[in-house]
C-alpha cells in the first residue's frame, strides 16, 4: 500500500520545477499575477467610497454626489466581478494546461520505461502518479500559490488602508488576532495530517477493490466473500475515521473564526463609539472598518486550507518528478534501421539477471539462421521466456552479445528491431475496443484488406465475420468476451500482420484446442519458410519440426540438436519428451 507522511518543510526548488511547466503559458501566468494586484487595489475602494459618502455627501446633503458615487460603486463592483471571474478562470485554465502537458510527459516516460521498472512497481501506483497526483498539481495553480498570493496582497492592502485611517482603532480591532493565528496553525496541522491519512486510505481502498474485482473468480470459488468483505469494512472504517477527523477540524475552526470576527467587531464598535462621541472618528470610518474587517476575515478563513492544498500538490509533484527522474529505461541510441532484416540471430555467451548477481541465463550461445525454426524447451523457470524478452530488448543483458544479421542488438533503433519481431505470447492481452483495433493496435497505416488477408491465413476470418459487427465487434477489457484460444488466434493475426522477419511463439498453442492448433500450424508452415522462428512450446507437433531444439535447465543450455538427434542421446530432452509428450501417443 502506498503510504505518505506529512512533510513540514516547503520545497521551493520543487515549486520552481513545477512552474517550469508553466513557461509555455508565461503570458497567462503574468496576467494572472497582474490580476492579483488589481484585486488587491480594488478591494479596499468600496468601503472607502462608502466612508466618503457618509462623512461628506450625506452629512452635507449633496444628493447629486450621492447618486454619482453610487453609480461609481456599481461600476466598481462590476469591474471587481469581471476581474475576479477572469482571475479564477485564468488560474484554473493555467493549471489544466500545465497538467495536460505534464500528464503527456509522464505517460511518455512510463511507456518508455524498462520492463524491470514495472516488475517492481504496482500498477495502482503508476495509475495514481499519472491521474490523481497530476490532478493534485492543478491545485497549485487554481487554489494554491497564485490564489494565496492574491489573498495575501488583499489582506496587506486592507491592513494598509486601515492603519492609514486610524492605527489605534486598527490595533484594537486586531487584538484577537493572536488567537486566530494559533487556531489557524492548529487547523492547518490537523487537516494536513488528516488529508494524508485520507489519501493513504483512498489508495488502500482503490488497491483492495481493484485486486478483488480482478480476482473475483477466486473469491467466489473459495467462498471467501464474508472474509474479504470484513477486510474491506476495516479499510473503509479507516477511511471514514480520517475524513471525520478532517471534518472535526473544519467544524471547530470556522466557528472559532466567526467568534474572533465577532469579538473584533465588538471591540472595534466599543472603542470606536467612544471616539465618535469625542469627535475623533467619523461615522463613515466606523462603517468602513466594519466592511474592512469582514473583507479581512474572508480570505483568512480559507488561507490555511489553501496552504494545505498547496502542500498536497507539492507532495504529489514530488512523486511525479521522482517518476520522471527515473533512469530505468532502455538506452535507445542505435542508428541502424530494420529495413531488409533477414533474421540471422546469434547469442554469444549471453548472461542475464533480473536481480544483480542472480543470473537466470548463463553463457547462452546459439545461432539461428534465416528461415530456421528454433525450439526452446525446459522446465518452468529454466529461462525460456527470458530469452524472448532479451531478444526483443525488453531488458538489456549484462554479459555477452546478441546480434541480428551480425549487427549488435543495441546498434539497432529500438522501434526498428521490435517492429521486425512478431510476438505471440502465452498470456494474451487485448485492449478494450474492436477486434480490428486490437489487431492493428490503432495503426491507421494498416488497411482493412490487410487485416482480413492475415485473418484468412490464420483461419480467423470466418469466425470474426460471424460475430455481431464482424471486425468491429467490441472486445471487452482483457478480451473477456472471447475464449482464450480465440484471443491467441487474434494475437497471432496481429503478429503476422506486421510481416516480421523474426516470428516468436511463446507457448502460443498451449491453450487452444486441436482444431485451432491445426489452423495455427497450417499458417506457421506457410509463413516460416522465409522467416526465422523461435518457438517455446510443449506440443510435439511444433517441436518435432524444428530445425534445432535448445534444451534449457536452470538458465543453461544442456543440449542442442534436432528432434531425432536429441532422442538418440537419451538425455535431458529425452526425459522431457517421455514425461510431457508420452500422453499424446507419440512415443
Amino acid at each position: 500500500m502506498e503510504n505518505t507522511a506529512a512533510k513540514k518543510v516547503f520545497n521551493f526548488s520543487l515549486l520552481n520545477r513545477v512552474f517550469t511547466f508553466a513557461r509555455p503559458y508565461r503570458k497567462s501566468f503574468i496576467l494572472s499575477m497582474f490580476l492579483t494586484v488589481v484585486l488587491a487595489v480594488i478591494s479596499p475602494l468600496r468601503p472607502y467610497l462608502i466612508q466618503l459618502t457618509v462623512d461628506k455627501y450625506i452629512a452635507n446633503a449633496m444628493v447629486q454626489m450621492i447618486v454619482t458615487i453610487t453609480i461609481v460603486q456599481i461600476v466598481l463592483l462590476l469591474l471587481e466581478t469581471v476581474v475576479r471571474f477572469s482571475f479564477t478562470y485564468l488560474t484554473n485554465w493555467l493549471g489544466q494546461s500545465v497538467i495536460k502537458d505534464l500528464r503527456v510527459t509522464v505517460f511518455k516516460k512510463v511507456i518508455h520505461l524498462n520492463l524491470s521498472f514495472f516488475d517492481k512497481t504496482p500498477i495502482g501506483t503508476l495509475t495514481t502518479r499519472t491521474i490523481n497526483d497530476i490532478e493534485a498539481i492543478n491545485d497549485i495553480f487554481s487554489e494554491g500559490i497564485i490564489s494565496i498570493v492574491a489573498d495575501v496582497l488583499m489582506i496587506l492592502a486592507i491592513l494598509g488602508v486601515m492603519f492609514a485611517q486610524d492605527w489605534r482603532l486598527t490595533l484594537v480591532s486586531l487584538s484577537p488576532f493572536p488567537v486566530l493565528i494559533l487556531a489557524t496553525y492548529w487547523f492547518k496541522e490537523s487537516v494536513n495530517k488528516s488529508f494524508h491519512r485520507v489519501r493513504n486510505a483512498v489508495s488502500a481502498l482503490n488497491a483492495f477493490v481493484q485486486e478483488h474485482i480482478t480476482g473475483m473468480v477466486v473469491v467466489q470459488a473459495f467462498a471467501a466473500e464474508k472474509r474479504e468483505n470484513e477486510k474491506f469494512r476495516n479499510i473503509n472504517r479507516d477511511h471514514r475515521k480520517a475524513n471525520v477527523d478532517a471534518i472535526f477540524a473544519y467544524s471547530i475552526f470556522f466557528p472559532v473564526v466567526e467568534i474572533i470576527l465577532a469579538t473584533s467587531l465588538g471591540l472595534m464598535v466599543w472603542y470606536g463609539a467612544n471616539k465618535v462621541l469625542n469627535y475623533e472618528v467619523t461615522q463613515g470610518v466606523m462603517i468602513a472598518f466594519i466592511m474592512y474587517l469582514n473583507m479581512l476575515f474572508r480570505p483568512l478563513r480559507i488561507l490555511a486550507d489553501k496552504f494545505n492544498t498547496l502542500q498536497m500538490g507539492m507532495v504529489a509533484s514530488e512523486r511525479v518528478f521522482k517518476l520522471l527522474d527515473s533512469n530505468d529505461y532502455i538506452d535507445d541510441k542505435g542508428k541502424v534501421g530494420g529495413e531488409g532484416m533477414k533474421g540471422d540471430i546469434k547469442f554469444e555467451d549471453v548472461s542475464f539477471s533480473y536481480v544483480p548477481d542472480r543470473y537466470v541465463l548463463k553463457n547462452i550461445s546459439f545461432h539461428a539462421k534465416p528461415g530456421q525454426t528454433i525450439a526452446i524447451v525446459g522446465h518452468t523457470g529454466s529461462g525460456k521466456t527470458t530469452i524472448i524478452s532479451i531478444l526483443n530488448r525488453l531488458y538489456d543483458i549484462q554479459k555477452g552479445t546478441i546480434k541480428i544479421d551480425d549487427v549488435p542488438l543495441p546498434d539497432y533503433k529500438l522501434d526498428a528491431v521490435r517492429g521486425k519481431i512478431g510476438v505471440v505470447l502465452q498470456d494474451v492481452f487485448l485492449f478494450a475496443g474492436s477486434i480490428y483495433e486490437n489487431i492493428t493496435l490503432r495503426n491507421e497505416a494498416i488497411s482493412r484488406e490487410q487485416v482480413e488477408e492475415a485473418a484468412r491465413l490464420i483461419g480467423m476470418h470466418d469466425f470474426i465475420m460471424q460475430l455481431p459487427g464482424g471486425y468491429d465487434y467490441p472486445v471487452m477489457e482483457r478480451g473477456t468476451t472471447l475464449s482464450l484460444g480465440q484471443r491467441q488466434l487474434i494475437s497471432f493475426v496481429r503478429a503476422l500482420l506486421y510481416d516480421p522477419a523474426i516470428l516468436v511463439l511463446d507457448e502460443a498453442t498451449s491453450s487452444v484446442d486441436t482444431e485451432s492448433e491445426l489452423l495455427i500450424q497450417q499458417a506457421i508452415d506457410k509463413l516460416i519458410s522465409d522467416r526465422t522462428a523461435i518457438v517455446i512450446a510443449h506440443r510435439l507437433s511444433t517441436i518435432s519440426k524444428a530445425d534445432q531444439i535448445i534444451v534449457l535447465d536452470k538458465g543453461e543450455i544442456r543440449e542442442m540438436g534436432n528432434h531425432e538427434e536429441l532422442l538418440k542421446k537419451e538425455g535431458y530432452y529425452y526425459k522431457l519428451y517421455t514425461m510431457q509428450f508420452k500422453k499424446e501417443g507419440a512415443v
